[in-house]
């Protein structure tokens, strides 16, 4: 029950403040997050959810492969999420913040690099510790294509690491004898992780929001432990950030060995060339792509999705001009080889 507190000049009511439920969903390239995110947004009820989105790579694809969500889609442009992070976050968090349409919800999909302590402390570290409310940070992983070399990447690692719960998904493509070895290591990365079994993304809302799983007091001890280091961080990379952009981003993604090459085109992909090039000519080491594709023969657009050795392509109407918008993730990528091979794909 709310107290009303008496002051000489007026009449405050004193409101418990919870701030705004957060849900960050993390997991590695190709596991299914997007896929997530549109099914709580397709099945949000009357929610009003905000969605920050950010991208890996130079093309805004994330956003287009979700379901059209009116006003509620506010993303973070360039996928450098340290950067990204500590300049354009807490920025699009005001700005859901202080809509006049009240949000009951954030929902915030990391790229499939990405660490997610950096973005747990701006949220736990930062004056947003009080306007919001960290509830849970969700990883997915792929029953599939998961195995260990995918901790080559840290960032893969530390996701597991620091999810509240683990989204196994695809679970329909895999041997029970697969699922359990894929559970066991899990566990073993992080005792007492608490697994659910997903297809296609598929999850009852109430299992993954609004469940207060965050142990905040841990990472706020990891950041008050942390504050000295972690300002000149921010303060170093904020400076990079504006001055040598590009340069920053990609020596980030060098890091973990992975570069995002991205290919645009006014003109159409012959279906069949361009189907050869994916199961014959594209790079073994590239782990990930999506686009919006244009085929010559087709008056569709068709969203493209890989990851690992399956593909989609799933076709709607244009609500743009026709054209060719696709990125490819992945380790020591030529993107001449890649650009020329694509090229030959045109119409």
């Amino acid at each position: 029950m709310n107290t009303i507190t008496l002051n000489k000049t007026n009449i405050i009511p004193e409101i418990p403040k919870q701030g705004m439920p957060v849900t960050i969903i993390t997991g590695f390239l190709g596991s299914g997050k997007t896929t997530l995110l549109n099914q709580i947004l397709q099945n949000k009820q009357d929610l009003k959810i905000a969605v920050l989105v950010n991208e890996f790579g130079d093309i805004n694809i994330d956003s287009q492969l979700l379901v059209s969500v009116d006003q509620d889609m506010l993303e973070l442009s360039n996928g450098c999420i340290c950067c990204t992070i500590n300049d354009g976050l807490v920025d699009a968090v005001y700005r859901v913040l202080e809509r006049e349409d009240r949000i009951d919800y954030l929902v915030i999909e990391t790229t499939g690099v990405a660490d997610p302590l950096p973005i747990i402390l701006t949220f736990l570290g930062t004056e947003l510790r009080d306007l919001t409310n960290l509830d849970s940070i969700l990883t997915v992983v792929d029953a599939e294509t998961f195995n260990e070399e995918h901790f080559e990447s840290e960032a893969a690692l530390k996701q597991i690491t620091y999810g509240d719960i683990i989204l196994l998904n695809k679970t329909d493509l895999v041997t029970s004898e697969k699922l359990q070895e894929v559970e066991n290591f899990i566990h073993d990365v992080k005792h007492g992780a608490k697994i659910l079994h997903t297809q296609y993304g598929e999850v009852a809302l109430p299992l993954i929001l609004d469940v207060g799983l965050t142990p905040k007091d841990k990472y706020i001890a990891i950041d008050d432990e942390d504050t000295h280091h972690h300002h000149e961080h921010k303060h170093e990379h904020k400076h990079e950030h504006k001055h040598e952009h590009h340069h920053h981003h990609s020596d980030h993604l060098d890091n973990d060995g992975f570069i995002s090459i991205s290919f645009q085109s006014d003109k159409p992909f012959d279906v069949h060339k361009f189907e050869n090039f994916l199961t014959e000519e594209m790079p073994q080491n590239v782990f990930r792509a999506k686009g919006i594709l244009w085929f010559n023969d087709s008056n569709l657009r068709h969203l493209f999705q890989l990851s690992g050795p399956r593909y989609s392509l799933h076709a709607d109407e244009w609500n743009t001009l026709p054209k060719n918008q696709v990125v490819f993730i992945g380790r020591k990528l030529d993107t001449n080889e890649i650009h020329t091979k694509l090229n030959k794909c045109l119409v």
